[in-house]
């Protein structure tokens, strides 16, 4: 099956084996229109930063896919439901990450900044012929839920409001806090499901106590439930954008069918972790969940199973920010030009509690698999181990409080070119972590809901885009490639709405 094309409209190298009030968490009302934000034709919101329409004709956003239903095969056609009503974003962790997010949507439906970074608010999307002229936003092309309409929700072992996280965690100014502080006053983390065996650098004390796991999960859905009718949200969507677990061996008997996995939840096997069990949750109650760290969580065969048989999708894992980012973006230059690699070592300086948390070696094992991952996959040293077959490729991340959320990527990469001659390239990334990661979130709420309302199940492999391990179907291997990531996160798109893929063949302008 490695060398059938899929969403990109291309196959891949043939020959590789398959591997395996308020919008905050305790009030109603009713949702706001913002200074700054007007409404155009299209019926959208309109930012000040984007003309929406284009001068193209849009699609109408009664958008029409194909699905067999209930197999995860895409054949016949129905509609995808419309984006009405309150979009609930539920978040495991109320930490640098999640503050950010929040505050940077809330300021820009104040129209106080832009969604920088964000694919949904501000990348548009080819359709049809390169001489027809057709680009619209995403936001205009798909029926993505409206900022105005997000509530946000949140768990969290320590209890501060997402203000008081946000000035602790120091990732924005003073001032650019201050100017929505009090939105964010309004959000205050339900208790977490917690422990410190998977966590061992925190110990907060915002936790759920209960009988067993599957108590602790059953609180935690009936949060869900609570969330839901408090903030007279529609639909709802969670992501775990809390700190790296340790690390677990994949294959556990607890993790190989739904039977199994909420039998160890009932006996406390420690092989279910605290994640897992919001997975899980989430999954139970119709929730579309999505994995930021690097721990083993819905990528078990119990949970994917079950998103399945819900009909809930689910991705992960991992957000790809910083110095994987920048692999993604080089390793596929370098692999078209045939430029062979001896060595690519990478190390990170990073102040902030994600960095304090990989301090711990469980913790670490657990970040060092994702970030390994990625170079072999886009080299593929199996097909070309004249370029690759001998890389040597080292990660390293180190704690270091004064960087704070500012992190610090250098990587050294030994290459060679013609007739064997070496050379160097070096790379120092100064980049902010959480600031890279916020419109991650943001993207994946609006495109899992999408999914959701699509009736997509099970893995969603076309958000791989967005992580640096992605989840795919068992014995699949993933692509690492951003641009062929990018390729078919937009070519899904386009089939939902209907629209032909893009292959960039080109042949039809010169017939």
């Amino acid at each position: 099956m490695c060398g059938r094309p899929d969403a990109t409209g291309r196959a891949r190298d043939s020959g590789r084996r398959c591997r395996g009030g308020n919008r905050g968490g305790t009030g109603g009302g009713q949702p706001r229109h913002h200074p700054g934000l007007d409404h155009c034709r299209t019926g959208r919101t309109c930012h000040p930063h984007r003309c929406p329409a284009r001068g193209v004709d849009l699609p109408n956003h009664t958008a029409r896919r194909r699905t067999a239903a209930g197999s995860g095969r895409l054949n016949q056609l129905a509609e995808i439901a419309p984006a009405e009503g309150r979009l609930g974003v539920l978040l495991a962790g109320l930490g640098a990450v999640s503050t950010t997010f929040i505050a940077g949507v809330e300021s820009v439906r104040r129209g106080l900044s832009v969604p920088h970074g964000s694919l949904t608010q501000m990348n548009t999307i080819r359709l049809g012929m390169r001489t027809e002229n057709r680009t619209p936003l995403i936001n205009d092309f798909v029926p993505l839920a409206r900022l105005d309409d997000l509530v946000f929700g949140a768990w969290d072992p320590y209890p501060d409001d997402a203000m008081r996280s946000a000035e602790t965690c120091g990732v924005l100014t003073s001032e650019d806090v201050r100017r929505v502080a009090d939105f964010m006053k309004t959000i205050k983390p339900m208790s977490a499901v917690f422990d410190s065996d998977h966590v061992k650098k925190l110990d907060g004390k915002n936790v759920k106590k209960g009988g067993s796991k599957r108590d602790l999960a059953e609180q935690l859905r009936a949060d869900i439930r609570r969330f839901r009718e408090d903030n007279k949200c529609d639909r709802l969507v969670m992501i775990w954008a809390a700190s790296t677990e340790v690390f677990l061996p994949a294959g556990d008997p607890a993790h190989a069918t739904v039977e199994a996995f909420e039998a160890a939840m009932a006996a406390d096997d420690p092989a279910i972790a605290p994640s897992m069990l919001y997975a899980w949750a989430a999954i139970r109650e119709g929730v579309p969940f999505a994995n930021g760290a690097p721990n083993l969580t819905c990528d078990i065969p119990a949970l994917t199973d079950l998103a399945v048989q819900a009909g809930v999708p689910i991705a992960g894992k991992d957000f790809k920010t910083g110095q994987t980012l920048m692999k993604t973006i080089l390793a596929p230059g370098l692999k078209a030009r045939m430029l062979g690699v001896k060595g690519w070592f990478s190390t990170n300086i990073l102040g902030n509690r994600d960095g304090e948390v990989l301090d711990d070696p469980g913790s670490f094992r657990t970040k060092e698999e994702s970030k390994l991952g990625a170079l072999e996959y886009i080299l593929q040293p199996d097909l070309y181990p004249e370029l690759y077959g001998d890389m040597y490729h080292k990660v390293r991340i180190n704690y270091y409080p004064p960087r704070g959320d500012n992190k610090e990527g250098w990587d050294n990469i030994d290459l060679f070119g013609w007739m064997g001659y070496p050379m160097q390239i070096k790379i120092d990334f100064l980049c902010r972590d959480s600031i890279l990661a916020a419109p991650i979130v943001l993207d994946l709420a609006l495109f899992l809901d999408l999914a959701s309302r699509a009736e997509m199940s099970g893995i969603q492999e076309w958000l791989s885009f967005y992580f640096k391990a992605p989840q795919t179907a068992e014995g699949l291997y993933p692509e690492h490639d951003l641009f062929i990531q990018h390729w078919k996160l937009k070519n899904t798109l386009r089939w939902l709405m209907g629209e032909e893929q893009i292959t960039h063949l080109g042949v039809e302008y010169y017939d």
